[in-house]
């Protein structure tokens, strides 16, 4: 969700900058992706160069078909000639002007007057999308007659502005809105909330809409109101100004103030061309069995009796909450209109807009739960829009319900709150923190919970949380005294802290991925019946998407030497109801199979264990490049997966643990020295190195202390289909210092075990 800073301002007054603002939500409410700076670069006196103009004539370019040679008031004695490529326009137009010396988004320097086609242009008479007010080129933009040529553009239009990109968790929808947010800057930043307020136009006739609601389990609430003589048209360019930095493009007027007002208080709207619904009513109910709609993206849908509807009682006319029907849609045409403002249920939405592949603006609010009484807010404020905008008049309003719930009430203890939150937080500020956040509280801490809230505050422990959120800025930055200990970490949780440390000394960076995702390679994965949306449907069961997905990231934003490692559990299916929760070692870094053989190396040697590997085969490594251990797999990513060569691994925590003894015991290495030997056999291609160490090691018995491969020859004096594996060897024994003929007889028979079970030829 993108949020205009200027626009947030507007809903609430505080002394915070803009940073501040930021800081404060990312640690009390939720992630704020980023800064972002949109429009004009103010350097120097740029936005001086931008004024309001009034086109005093505007003719045809003597020396081209396709341009105007205009004379613009810009508050000067005498008017500024500009060419101007557009037609949109006229002699008495209200424009804005970039004088020369202005600086424009993507331009290389500063305007400057110079001839085009022989004439003189001072100046540019700007389209939108030259300043970053939007995206169309199609014509210039039209102010609003009356202003004073020479007035600042800055006065009149966003010209620059700074915009939040953040992204609320799936439990606060009420921050899905801009007074919402603004309730929570008034809260954290002692500032005051200031929400709109507009005057509810009057009824001009008395025609209240014809609304009937079937389903109140699916449609709580119902507000209709009825326009008539309604002007369609371009909107102002304020309104659009502010949709573009709000990550919206601009329709019509009528369709942007569903927009606008949707993205003010929350709550979406929909406008339907009155004439278009039969009587000009409304039914909500079920969809029918086989019954289908047109939607506005021209898209026929089936639908299911589970579908919510919107209907004229002769057909539908919408699918509810998540997209209009084409047949009613507003258009130039319509001078009638019929606004919706409703209340729906999310889990009914979420199970349609999933079915569908259906995602809007809309249902993407609706399946997170949306505030009933925002209904009436949002009615009022799209209605003196509509009336000021598109010339409305409002005959008819009606408000279809079957009761709207109450506020939950929940029981605080104060000192409790300070207990679980570990700071002192006082009773007069626990209360006025909630009272901030629109919490009543009575004499006696039972607390009302407001209605916006009452899907996620139910608890007490819930207001312990608003408590603990508002006042997190102030918990200090070094850990508490520990005075005793309560308990002690188990073998297991002190492995997987080592395998942490061992990977980030490796120069690993960790990180933390869904648990929840859209898909996954198991069939048998466990999808959850309720789903918060459709990309956390599913329980994975291996760690390798998501560390994909985040190196596909870092890839993207030209990031180098990428190492990354997860350590978290996955959710292998059962035959039981609830899977079995494993904890698995992730991996990937850059460098193909090599990077992740080394990286597993180290953790092997960390903790002192073999690391045997065989040859195997996955889909999601690259063909000849994936191999397997008893803990898990490691290989080459397959190139189709993400670009570059990756080496990934996954290892599951409980097998890789298992080969630890419970209590060491160490052998004396260094009393007795030990016998070092090399020894090269020629076996067949398709014999696994790993093979032959696990046979020597049998057959050195105890005395082996060690046996690795350190070289692989191929070539003509192998032979064709053959290899010479180099080994070494050293004997030593705890006792005594082992003779060259005792080393030379161990030796021996580990050379007859490689002959008799891999028919190896001894080189050296």
């Amino acid at each position: 969700m993108r949020v205009p800073v200027s626009w947030l301002r507007e809903y609430v007054e505080t002394r915070a900058t803009d940073s501040d603002i930021a800081r404060r939500l990312t640690i009390s409410s939720f992630e704020v992706d980023r800064l972002v700076h949109f429009g004009l670069t103010v350097v120097g006196e740029n936005l001086g160069h931008f004024v309001v103009g009034r086109v005093v004539s505007a003719d045809p370019h003597p020396n081209a078909d396709r341009l105007q040679l205009c004379h613009v008031d810009v508050g000067n004695p005498d008017p500024q000639q500009i060419v101007c490529g557009a037609w949109n326009f006229g002699a008495g137009a209200t424009v804005a002007v970039g004088l020369p010396g202005a600086l424009l988004p993507g331009f290389p320097g500063p305007l400057e007057e110079r001839k085009l086609r022989g004439e003189v242009s001072r100046g540019m008479i700007l389209a939108e999308d030259e300043i970053g007010l939007g995206d169309d080129h199609s014509g210039i933009m039209l102010l609003p007659d009356g202003i004073e040529p020479g007035t600042p553009l800055a006065d009149v239009l966003p010209l620059t502005d700074w915009v939040l990109d953040v992204t609320p968790t799936m439990n606060r929808p009420d921050l899905l809105s801009m007074v919402g947010i603004a309730r929570e800057v008034a809260a954290l930043c002692e500032g005051e909330l200031r929400p709109p307020d507009p005057e509810d136009p009057p009824l001009v006739a008395d025609e209240p809409p014809d609304i009937a609601v079937e389903d109140f389990g699916g449609c709580p609430r119902y507000i209709g109101r009825a326009f008539r003589n309604v002007r369609v048209g371009p909107s102002p360019q304020w309104l659009r100004s502010r949709l573009h930095l709000a990550g919206m493009r601009s329709i019509s007027n009528v369709v942007d103030i569903t927009n606008y007002v949707m993205h003010i208080w929350g709550s979406p709207l929909h406008a339907f061309d009155r004439a278009l619904l039969a009587g000009g009513r409304i039914v909500v109910r079920r969809a029918h069995e086989g019954e289908t709609l047109r939607t506005l993206d021209g898209t026929l849908r089936e639908l299911r009796p589970s579908d919510l509807l919107i209907t004229d009682g002769e057909k539908a006319v919408a699918l509810a909450a998540i997209m209009g029907g084409l047949e009613s849609e507003v258009s130039e045409e319509t001078s009638e209109v019929l606004l919706e403002a409703a209340n729906f249920e999310p889990i009914g939405i979420l199970k349609t807009s999933e079915r569908l592949g259906l995602r809007t603006e809309g249902s993407n609010k609706w399946e997170k739960g949306v505030d009933p009484y925002a209904a009436e807010p949002a009615a009022v404020l799209a209605s003196r829009l509509l009336v000021d905008l598109a010339g409305a008049e409002v005959v008819g309003s009606v408000d279809v319900n079957d009761g709207l719930p109450e506020r939950p009430r929940v029981t605080l203890r104060p000192a409790r709150t300070s207990r679980l939150i570990g700071l002192h937080v006082p009773e007069a500020e626990q209360r006025s923190i909630l009272e901030r956040l629109a919490f009543e509280v009575d004499d006696g801490w039972a607390v009302t919970v407001p209605t916006f809230r009452a899907r996620d505050v139910t608890r007490e422990i819930d207001v312990v949380e608003e408590v603990a959120r508002t006042v997190l800025h102030t918990v200090p930055l070094t850990m508490p005294l520990r005075r005793s200990v309560a308990g002690h970490l188990t073998a297991e949780q002190r492995f997987r802290r080592a395998l942490e440390d061992v990977l980030a000394g490796a120069g690993f960076f960790e990180a933390y991925t869904w648990s929840l995702t859209a898909s996954d390679p198991d069939p048998a994965a466990l999808r959850l019946p309720e789903p918060m949306s459709g990309d956390q449907a599913v329980l994975r069961t291996t760690l390798l998407h998501g560390l994909v997905e985040a190196a596909r990231v870092n890839v993207d934003a030209g990031n180098e030497a990428i190492r990354l490692f997860e350590l978290a559990r996955v959710y292998v299916p059962t035959e039981e109801q609830l899977p079995d929760e494993r904890w698995r070692l992730g991996g990937i870094a850059e460098g193909g199979f090599e990077a992740a053989r080394s990286a597993l190396e180290t953790l092997y040697d960390a903790f002192h264990l073999p690391l045997d590997v065989r040859r195997a085969s996955y889909p999601q490594l690259h063909p000849g490049k994936a191999a397997e251990t008893d803990a898990g797999w490691l290989g080459e990513l397959h190139p189709t997966l993400l670009e570059g060569r990756f080496g990934v691994f996954e290892l599951d925590v409980a097998r890789l643990m298992e080969p630890l003894p419970e209590r060491i015991l160490y052998d004396d290495v260094i009393t007795y020295p030990a016998v070092r030997q090399d020894v090269a056999v020629a076996v067949a291609e398709d014999i696994e190195a790993g093979a032959l160490v696990a046979a020597v090691r049998e057959a050195g018995g105890q005395e082996l202390r060690e046996a690795r491969v350190f070289d692989v020859y191929r070539g003509a004096q192998i032979g064709d289909g053959r290899k010479s594996v180099a080994l070494h060897l050293a004997f030593q024994a705890p006792d005594r210092t082992l003779t060259d003929e005792e080393a030379a007889a161990l030796r021996e028979r580990i050379v007859a075990a490689l002959v008799e079970g891999f028919d190896a030829e001894l080189r050296a």
